[in-house]
């Protein structure tokens, strides 16, 4: 029996200084087994952990390439995980005839107020924003000497194209090329199907009493998250900590309102999360969703 065995493979792909596996501690905490148990094929992947969202894509299509000649699997389905939502959307508008699904996991599809509010305050060329820029350089790049899931070439790094790639901006210039997927009004759901390519979506929200409880309260990157999400404004009391809850919207919406912070969605860190939250279930259930709609 294996009710997770979707038709294509499934790619799991990582936000802004994302990776595949730290020394001993992998991204997707808990996920990929979860998935592999059920029968899915599985592959976690390693895009620029700072680049602009056409580098990335590029390089997801690439490594898609890989992956269908070493497997003999004409297409796979991508999941994408904030930034690697955006990166998922530009590899399937390029080549529908690769991706079955996109799904978009906490994905700032409109942008994000958080990276609004660093490009106010800490702008590229100010003290602040040269110090964050050094720092988010520095960070990725012991995080590419430390990554032991992906042995490929380095991989270039570009901290300013990576925020101007997030901010509603620069989102919104993307989202003239590659719209499929997004909600003709705002909260609304998007197409379900463009080009043979199947939109799903789902994100979380900051809840006090949830989200700050459970194992969360001995989590730092929850407490982070929380402080993060009092620099938004439109969707203030509806964000994630770095994505709103209706920026997030992408063809048919999941859910959009889980007790789930930006890095409890992807069941980090150590699947420390907060009361009631399930991030794990979520990912088997949509590969039951996938494998249920034939892909």
């Amino acid at each position: 029996m294996q009710p997770l065995a979707t038709r294509y493979p499934l790619v799991l792909v990582p936000g802004m200084l994302g990776f595949v596996r730290l020394v001993l501690y992998p991204y997707w905490f808990g996920i990929v087994p979860a998935l592999r148990k059920g029968g899915a094929q599985v592959f976690a992947v390693q895009v620029s952990p700072l680049h602009s969202n056409e580098v990335r894509g590029e390089q997801l299509l690439a490594i898609i390439e890989d992956i269908c000649r070493r497997t003999g699997a004409p297409k796979v389905n991508l999941i994408g995980h904030s930034q690697g939502a955006l990166n998922a959307r530009f590899a399937a508008a390029r080549r529908p005839d690769r991706v079955a699904s996109v799904t978009s996991v906490a994905g700032p599809n409109h942008g994000s107020e958080l990276a609004d509010y660093l490009e106010r305050n800490a702008p590229g060329d100010s003290a602040q924003g040269r110090v964050l820029r050094a720092v988010l350089h520095g960070l990725a790049f012991l995080m590419g000497k430390l990554e032991t899931g992906w042995r490929r070439e380095p991989l270039p790094i570009d901290v300013h194209a990576s925020h101007q790639s997030l901010t509603s901006a620069g989102v919104a210039l993307f989202n003239q090329a590659y719209p499929q997927g997004l909600p003709d009004s705002w909260g609304g759901e998007g197409a379900y199907e463009v080009d043979g390519v199947r939109y799903y979506s789902w994100s979380g929200t900051v809840q006090p009493g949830l989200t700050d409880q459970g194992r969360n309260r001995f989590d730092g990157s929850s407490y982070f998250c929380r402080l993060f999400a009092r620099c938004f404004a439109k969707e203030k009391g509806q964000c994630d900590g770095m994505v709103g809850r209706f920026s997030s919207h992408l063809g048919q919406v999941i859910g959009d309102d889980y007790p789930l912070d930006h890095l409890d969605i992807v069941n980090q860190s150590l699947g420390a999360v907060g009361k009631g939250a399930e991030p794990l279930r979520l990912f088997t259930e949509h590969a039951a969703r996938l494998k249920a709609a034939g892909v």
